[in-house]
């Protein structure tokens, strides 16, 4: 039976752009597959705690004699994290961009999934991924048009560090589902939308 994580990330509510896309997104994926189980995770409600110095010696260093109360749940959290998205078969991630970039909540969920020995590993040949084999569907928001425009497309460390953090733990299967130029008036968000519709319903040609 595959699985299906559902990871939102816009603090904008029912505003949100991404978040009205990533429902599309997997009520389309289930009606190409109606058995289909769905996990859901709102990083941007719950957000993991970033990674401070004591975070970092726990969950990534794995520094684990005389831990107290919180450090435990923060392993604890952690470890559920990466486990839930080692078990789905893929993962549609509501991703808008902020300044340029993803939001904290966002990078703060990757940073728990970083894992060295469990989503990569180091090798004597360089760094090896190790979460190959699932789908990453990436539900993209963007004020102006980044992906078509030479003059804007370096300016883009959202869609550019998405790719290439699941690169590194090994998936090479992303696809970005895109709403851009929402910022640029009613016409050119309507116009966005569509297009993604036509993007969304391509998924189930592609299932």
């Amino acid at each position: 039976m595959t699985t299906i994580l559902h990871i939102d990330s816009s603090p904008l509510g029912a505003a949100s752009v991404t978040r009205q896309l990533t429902a599309s997104i997997v009520e389309t994926l289930r009606k190409a597959e109606p058995g289909a189980t769905v996990a859901y995770r709102d990083v941007a409600a719950n957000p993991p705690d970033h990674l401070s110095g004591e975070l970092l010696q726990v969950v990534k260093f794995r520094n684990l004699d005389g831990l107290n109360e919180r450090q435990r749940s923060e392993l604890a959290l952690t470890d559920e994290l990466v486990d839930e998205f080692l078990a789905a078969d893929t993962v549609v991630i509501g991703a808008p961009m902020y300044n340029f970039s993803v939001p904290t909540q966002l990078k703060a969920w990757i940073d728990r999934l970083a894992q060295a020995g469990r989503t990569f590993r180091y090798t004597e040949k360089g760094p090896e991924g190790l979460a190959g084999g699932k789908r990453v569907i990436v539900a993209s928001g963007r004020g102006g048009v980044y992906s078509t425009n030479p003059a804007l497309s370096g300016l883009d460390h959202q869609e550019a560090y998405l790719r290439t953090v699941f690169g590194f733990f090994g998936i090479t299967d992303v696809t970005f589902i895109r709403v851009e130029g929402v910022g640029m008036g009613p016409d050119a968000k309507a116009a966005a939308f569509a297009k993604a519709d036509e993007a969304i319903a391509d998924l189930l040609v592609a299932a």
